[in-house]
């Protein structure tokens, strides 16, 4: 009976003074990061879906080719959503993820304008078919590290991000000011500003947390600017 004791101390011993690491791994994994993840990814493709459905609409309605080329960019953004790799780290500041919100969708708050400028309708068109295009080049570029709030889900560094390092908010800027040009009202201008501001604050909020990835500091140097080539 002493002997069976001793080799059951003896066992228990050597399991506590193995490795830590080696204990950890034999603890299964918690499954819910990966459930929380699933889930905001379902949430988000299904919220991008809403305006594939809405832009299809609108193309059934007028066969505009800004209809096409929206229904291209929003139908990518739904597949992203649901192949976008996981995140190393994400922010945990409410302010960023309201910054987030309001410059992916601020432009909702836009309202049409009756009486359009002559020049105003071919140049706003222009500008909007340039930013979409600018738009979907940068997605290309980001590929699976697509996201919505600040996070780290791999530097990108090739394609449109060797110009800017935000180029999808740069592209915002053109679409938005083609609107404006289209369709110009002190109320259309004042949401075109605070959009723009919120996508400032959102990079700002995107290097703050890639400042953690190693590779940033030699791509923030390569890379100088954040929007605008020359200015910012």
């Amino acid at each position: 009976m002493n002997e069976v004791a001793e080799q059951v101390h003896v066992e228990r011993s050597a399991e506590s003074s193995a490795p830590a690491s080696r204990r950890h791994a034999r603890a299964p994994r918690a499954p819910w990061p990966q459930i929380v993840r699933v889930s905001a990814n379902l949430v988000g493709a299904i919220g991008a879906a809403y305006f594939v459905r809405a832009t299809w609409q609108f193309y059934q309605q007028t066969h505009r080719l800004i209809g096409a080329v929206f229904l291209v960019e929003q139908t990518w953004i739904v597949v992203a959503y649901l192949v976008r790799r996981a995140a190393r780290a994400v922010t945990r500041r409410p302010a960023d993820w309201l910054l987030a919100f309001a410059g992916t969708f601020g432009g909702v708050l836009f309202r049409p304008v009756v009486t359009h400028p002559s020049w105003g309708m071919g140049v706003g068109l222009a500008l909007q078919l340039v930013g979409l295009a600018l738009c979907i080049v940068s997605f290309l570029s980001l590929g699976r590290s697509f996201g919505f709030a600040a996070a780290d889900r791999g530097l990108v560094s090739r394609g449109a991000y060797t110009v800017v390092r935000h180029p999808v908010y740069a592209s915002y800027v053109v679409l938005h000011l083609g609107y404006v040009v289209q369709s110009t009202s002190w109320w259309n201008v004042l949401v075109m500003l605070f959009v723009i501001g919120c996508n400032i604050g959102r990079a700002l909020a995107e290097e703050r947390v890639l400042a953690t990835n190693a590779a940033f500091d030699a791509y923030r140097h390569r890379v100088r600017y954040r929007l605008v080539p020359g200015v910012w």
